[in-house]
């Protein structure tokens, strides 16, 4: 049996009032889940782009692409999970910052080369942007501080022109 894996789909869609709703009411007609979702207008007026993380293996994927390519909006669907890309995740966080712990908290934060975007006495608001390991490993380094609340976007995506997979040269360092 072939396991579902998390794949990154880039919809190009009319820039319309309720293609997104059109399109999550597919989703769950189908019972089909989104795990991240971000939208946004592109270089073209009247365009806009979705980045949508869905799990599911080859053959469900190839089935919702078929299905979203049924609605009148959808001008172009890319399955970009196996193509090299570049990916972003914008994470907000509310940590506890007690005046002891305030100076390994900015050290972690300059570390990942994130930003302290608000203040106060004992709290710190903390604003990190990377792929999505780079926020898991953030997420799970400053969680012993005490996350008080968290506002995370879905991972937005494009294919690199130059093809280079940077996973694959990773593995060559």
């Amino acid at each position: 049996m072939v396991q579902p894996i998390k794949h990154t789909l880039s919809v190009l869609v009319e820039d319309e009032i309720g293609v997104l709703s059109r399109i999550s009411g597919l989703f769950a007609r189908r019972s089909f889940n989104i795990d991240s979702l971000a939208v946004g207008p592109t270089e073209t007026g009247g365009v806009s782009r979705i980045i949508m993380v869905v799990l599911g293996d080859q053959r469900t994927v190839e089935q919702i692409t078929k299905q979203l390519y049924k609605l009148i909006n959808v001008l172009k669907i890319d399955d970009v999970t196996f193509t090299p890309s570049v990916e972003r995740e914008l994470l907000l966080l509310k940590i506890n910052c007690h005046e002891d712990s305030r100076s390994s908290i900015i050290e972690i934060v300059n570390i990942f080369r994130a930003k302290v975007v608000d203040l106060a006495e004992q709290i710190l608001i903390v604003e990190i942007t990377g792929d999505p390991g780079k926020i898991a490993a953030f997420e799970s380094i400053i969680k012993k501080f005490g996350v008080i609340e968290t506002a995370r976007t879905g991972k937005i995506s494009l294919t690199r022109s130059s093809e280079v997979n940077s996973e694959f040269l990773k593995n060559l360092a």
